[in-house]
């Protein structure tokens, strides 16, 4: 067991150091052009009273011209004051051009199809993909224009972060959130993308016609961005860029209760053993691999004594060289993680790592207040 641990501890090494170069490979953008570009906003939603206001206002924020985007929001069948909330908001400023659609329901993957409702009606080639929860940084459009413009991509990632808060739970999910941002950048890096995130997403209307958009995969209910992602790199491998820029961040929230968190989780990790990505699944054994040989070895302990060191040392090296990772992003992201809170999570994370990668396999999990099953 001790040299199983040793190899694995080697090969999991191996792949977040080469994100870590492949972070650095990417450079950051803070070039500005003339607006040109022209946007069509795509956002799902269901049952987002709460959130839809700061949505809403982050729309009227943005600094660029107002006829070079619109924004489609879908109604997934919403039972809240969701669609009165914006019906009031288009009212008070007609000077954007916001449409309502209706969500039409085609597959077991509700936002797959919203995405694809809004796609048959969007005017602009350009599409962007955000989440209702989420709040838009005013350069938003106006960095994804310069960066088109600069670097003529097909499709672009781009960072998500969470809105502050100080408990726990809320420094747990945003060092596990950094923890992705990074990996997703530094795999863009080495030109293996693995993953992206839905909520700041923009690609050409065009080339996801093209590519027959969500086609082979819709009997999944999540992976409208992994999926897609996937497609682009298969078929236009250097036309597939990561934005790197806090000025075209998106802030979105975090869940208020572990029961939610879990549920998110549970369903993010659904997916991974659909990926086509050989280097995908890779990653995704080998990252549980590691933390689940750290609570094998901890296991033993109540045995033995003889597995103490290479229980020290897989924490050790593991912990130096996340933290290498997750300190790059969080400069990028500007946030900052109080080194205890970092201690705590480590700790904390081969448990979660370890029932989630398991759990996933069969279990099933709620999302917008509907049961699915893997």
């Amino acid at each position: 067991m001790i040299l199983v641990s040793i190899l694995i501890l080697v090969v999991y090494s191996i792949l977040i150091l080469s994100f870590i170069i492949g972070f650095d490979a990417i450079d950051f953008f803070d070039e500005k052009t003339e607006p040109k570009n022209e946007f069509s906003i795509i956002v799902p939603f269901r049952n987002e009273e709460k959130n839809l206001p700061r949505l809403l206002q982050s729309f009227s924020n943005l600094k660029y011209p107002k006829h070079l985007f619109e924004v489609l929001l879908v109604n997934d069948y919403s039972q809240d004051s969701s669609v009165k909330i914006i019906d009031e908001f288009i009212l008070q400023n007609p000077q954007l051009n916001i449409q309502l659609l209706k969500n039409k329901r085609a597959s077991n993957s509700p936002k797959k199809n919203a995405i694809k409702t809004a796609v048959k009606t969007a005017k602009f080639n350009w599409l962007i993909t955000t989440d209702a929860d989420c709040e838009l940084h005013k350069n938003w459009l106006e960095t994804f224009n310069s960066f088109i413009e600069k670097k003529q991509p097909y499709f672009i990632a781009a960072p998500v972060v969470f809105k502050t808060k100080k408990t726990f739970l809320a420094i747990f999910q945003q060092l596990n959130l950094t923890s992705l941002i990074g990996s997703t950048i530094g795999s863009f890096g080495i030109n293996k993308p693995i993953m992206c995130n839905g909520a700041n997403l923009c690609y050409r209307k065009d080339i996801f016609i093209k590519i027959k958009g969500f086609e082979g995969n819709s009997k999944i209910a999540s992976g409208d961005d992994v999926f897609l992602l996937e497609k682009m790199v298969k078929k236009y491998p250097e036309k597939v860029m990561f934005l790197k820029s806090n000025n075209a961040l998106v802030k979105t929230k975090t869940e208020n209760t572990w029961k939610a968190f879990y549920n998110q989780q549970l369903r993010w990790a659904s997916k991974s053993s659909a990926y086509e990505n050989k280097f995908s699944q890779l990653i995704s054994i080998f990252v549980f691999l590691q933390n689940f040989v750290i609570i094998l070895l901890l296991i033993s302990l109540l045995f033995t004594t003889n597995y103490w060191l290479p229980l020290a040392i897989s924490l050790i090296v593991k912990f130096f060289i996340d933290s290498i990772l997750i300190s790059k992003t969080e400069h990028l992201l500007n946030v900052k993680s109080a080194f205890f809170h970092y201690i705590l999570s480590s700790l904390c994370y081969p448990f979660f790592v370890s029932t989630i990668g398991l759990l996933a396999q069969f279990n099933t999990y709620t999302w917008k207040e509907r049961n699915y099953k893997k």
